[in-house]
């Protein structure tokens, strides 16, 4: 596909919690800025070392025993799918805990490292790669992983600390990205049309039971800025997806839902402008509006 002339030496970071986060959130987007183009980076905070193999035909022994090395594997097919740049931050898996009352985290895990030395990592590689838009989850983390929420904290005190020369000095020449978002894709309104849409054709939704319990929230629904087009890139998406084949089914609700269908219900992918050191800027079709590629370093 031929590159954008205008997106040359535009530069993108995504920070992720877990191999196939970028996969699963935003990577149409993701696509298609590398297909035009943009230079991209994926920093995945953790291994995914304990998480749940939830692909029913890999959820094997042979599996388990090696799923550190597998995960990364994943990891691998799904950059080269996407065509990023992927570096780990390095630190331990959370996991999930499960129970009432949850169990305490495990020892050394990342959600309870202090954030001050977990976020060193990625401000060094954010001095390194200099980019100009850095991508995260809210505060939600997105669904309350505690990698999520922490990975949250991790970008946030990044993006504010890499552009400040009191802050990490040993950890690289300062660089302020310009803008920051938060990914809304999983959205009330993108599940409820599509949920709409699966009925309309006569097939059944796999929103159903989880439309029945998502209390409405207009507000937080209100606060998506920039929803990016981005249809004709979700088929990458879905490969990206299938080589995470520990974490997705092929068989599972993330292939229940008819690619043609989703292309017409809902086209984009939506993200949240948190912080823009470019000016106040309406609702946006681009994570790089207002951007000059030829001035932004």
């Amino acid at each position: 596909m031929p590159q954008h002339p205008s997106r040359a030496g535009l530069r993108l970071m995504h920070v992720h919690a877990h191999p196939d986060d970028e996969s699963s959130k935003g990577a149409a987007s993701t696509a298609k800025y590398v297909a035009e183009g943009v230079d991209v980076h994926v920093a995945t905070c953790t291994g995914g070392e304990r998480g749940s193999i939830l692909n029913p035909k890999m959820d094997r022994p042979d599996v388990l025993a090696n799923i550190t090395e597998i995960r990364r594997q994943e990891m691998e097919r799904a950059r080269d799918i996407l065509g990023v740049r992927q570096d780990w931050l390095g630190f331990v898996d959370s996991g999930w805990p499960e129970g009432d009352p949850k169990p305490p985290l495990p020892e050394g895990c990342f959600a309870l490292v202090p954030l001050e030395e977990a976020a060193a990592p990625l401000v060094r590689l954010i001095r390194e790669f200099r980019p100009h838009v850095v991508t995260t989850y809210d505060e939600r983390g997105g669904y309350p992983h505690p990698d999520h929420i922490m990975c949250h904290k991790v970008a946030v005190e990044a993006f504010a600390a890499a552009g400040d020369p009191e802050r990490y000095p040993e950890h690289g020449e300062p660089w302020q990205p310009l803008k920051l978002y938060y990914h809304h894709s999983f959205n009330r309104g993108r599940m409820q049309a599509i949920h709409d849409a699966m009925l309309e054709h006569g097939l059944e939704s796999p929103w159903a039971e989880r439309l029945k319990e998502w209390k409405p929230e207009p507000e937080w629904d209100a606060r998506v800025t920039t929803k990016v087009p981005c249809a004709d890139f979700f088929g990458v998406r879905d490969q990206a997806l299938l080589a995470h084949a520990t974490q997705i089914d092929p068989d599972g609700f993330w292939f229940a839902i008819p690619r043609e269908l989703q292309e017409k219900v809902w086209p984009t992918e939506d993200f949240e402008l948190v912080t823009s050191h470019v000016g106040e800027i309406g609702p946006e079709d681009d994570l790089f509006a207002g951007i000059d590629p030829t001035t932004a370093g």
